[in-house]
């Protein structure tokens, strides 16, 4: 019988506002929290110890399908691969997938410049070869990858073109464009990534995928995740799903760094979301698409849970305009470790205090929520609350130093419920879902120095989670 058919009875934990108690679950749910609970008949008990137990992490922006792919893929960029006998080396010993393709993911131009057709046939010609650059933004095709997506008879905007009008291997954000011109991938087992994340705690997790396609939705509601799921990218038209655990969030708009709306385009997409029952969650990452977007929701009207994702760089002069317009933010400041070196490189010095803020927006009032925007980001959310406490490179420089929150304060960011990130913490309480993450340690210990390897077990439905 499984844990949730028999409940489970945790001894001696450590609960938010209750100190040390038990706290039964059954069927999918927490039952009693109270201390001296007798045990139930077939109940299994799990000895806390004096441990932490906690309500399970919410993750508020990721890739669960980028995510799946990507462990499947061969990494070209930093730290696994430096420079361009690095990346060649990479390409080569890489084996083509099932329909004879070679995948590469999270390459950045620090190892070898900037990539197209050319550059890619010199390191691999023998197979079609795409890269992903490490933001997502963007796909470099060598010649026969070129050929067989039709890249030259494509229409898509994001087909970079040179002075002849010939493809050069570039495509930008064209992704659902590129997966149509390619042979199908099998189908995403996402129960195994289902795994990774319960391995870190992770409970819950917001696919921040815009535009999925109805296959894409079906494999999230069938695909074996035992995580709840909020999906930004289910499109406005769609019927309700057929999975309570999957459910729609706020509608996805990426506000493309390559190519910009209009403001009353966007105005528009905004009001059509909002008509249709549903917030934004706005994909945003520099300086000029954040000043579009407030300027959009000045014309268009906020509604309740519209949501900035990344706001990568906010500059301190429109901080008091988010706070007017009540909006919230949804930051990754995992990349402050993941990549603050070549930010220190490339990112004006002026500018660099405006990157990934966290304490400033919560300081004035903004709700701010913390996640990773895996593959992209590091997923481990343990990291990510170490990054936003700590704002170190991998060399050990400072970034952003007066942007650092409080441990505890980077945790209930993971604690708070999907519909309202950065709200208040979920609590262990009668009558909440039980998707719980027994620590080994307590929650002091646990904050001191934030660590995946604190996780005990994970409890999702009333079923312990084996990694």
């Amino acid at each position: 019988m499984t844990d949730a058919e028999t409940g489970v009875l945790f001894r001696n934990a450590e609960v938010a506002g209750r100190g040390r108690t038990d706290v039964r679950v059954a069927g999918a749910g927490v039952a009693e929290v109270g201390r001296g609970l007798a045990r139930a008949s077939g109940e299994r008990i799990v000895d806390c110890r004096g441990a932490a137990l906690l309500p399970g992490l919410w993750d508020h922006h990721l890739h669960l399908h980028a995510l799946w792919a990507w462990r499947r893929s061969t990494l070209c960029g930093p730290p696994a691969v430096g420079g361009r006998p690095g990346l060649a080396a990479a390409l080569r010993a890489a084996l083509p997938d099932e329909n004879g393709w070679v995948r590469g993911v999270g390459y950045a131009e620090s190892v070898a410049g900037d990539l197209d057709a050319a550059a890619l046939d010199a390191l691999r010609a023998d197979a079609p070869v795409r890269v992903q650059h490490r933001s997502g933004a963007l796909w470099i095709l060598n010649s026969a990858a070129v050929r067989e997506a039709g890249l030259a008879s494509g229409g898509h905007p994001g087909i970079e073109r040179d002075a002849h009008g010939d493809p050069t291997g570039r495509l930008w954000r064209a992704d659902s464009w590129l997966r149509e011109r390619i042979p199908a991938a099998r189908t995403a087992d996402l129960g195994g990534v289902g795994r990774e994340l319960a391995a870190a705690g992770i409970t819950g997790v917001t696919d921040a995928t815009p535009d999925l396609a109805p296959a894409a939705i079906a494999s999230i509601e069938d695909g074996g995740l035992p995580q709840r799921v909020h999906l930004l990218g289910r499109p406005l038209e769609s019927p309700p799903g057929r999975n309570p655990r999957v459910t729609a969030g706020p509608y996805k708009i990426v506000l493309a760094d390559s190519g910009l709306p209009g403001l009353d385009a966007l105005a528009a997409r905004i009001r059509a979301a909002h008509a249709g029952g549903r917030a934004v969650a706005v994909h945003c990452v520099t300086r000029e698409s954040l000043l579009l977007l407030l300027a959009a929701f000045a014309d268009a009207g906020v509604r309740d849970g519209d949501r900035i994702e990344h706001a990568a760089l906010v500059p301190p002069d429109v901080i008091g305009r988010l706070v007017s317009l009540r909006l919230r933010v949804v930051t990754q400041p995992g990349f402050i470790a993941d990549r603050g070196d070549d930010y220190l490189r490339d990112v004006p010095a002026a500018d660099r205090g405006d990157l990934y803020r966290c304490r400033s927006l919560a300081d004035a009032g903004v709700p701010v929520a913390l996640s990773s925007d895996a593959p992209y980001g590091p997923l481990d959310p343990w990291l990510v609350m170490d990054a936003a406490v700590r704002r170190r490179t991998r060399s050990g420089a400072a970034v952003g130093p007066d942007e650092s929150i409080p441990a505890s304060a980077a945790l209930r960011s993971y604690l708070s419920a999907p519909d309202d990130p950065g709200g208040p913490p979920r609590r262990v309480r009668p009558g909440a879902a039980a998707d719980l993450v027994l620590l080994h340690t307590d929650l002091g210990g646990a904050l001191r120095s934030p660590d995946s390897g604190a996780v005990r077990h994970t409890m999702i439905a009333g079923r312990i989670v084996e990694a």
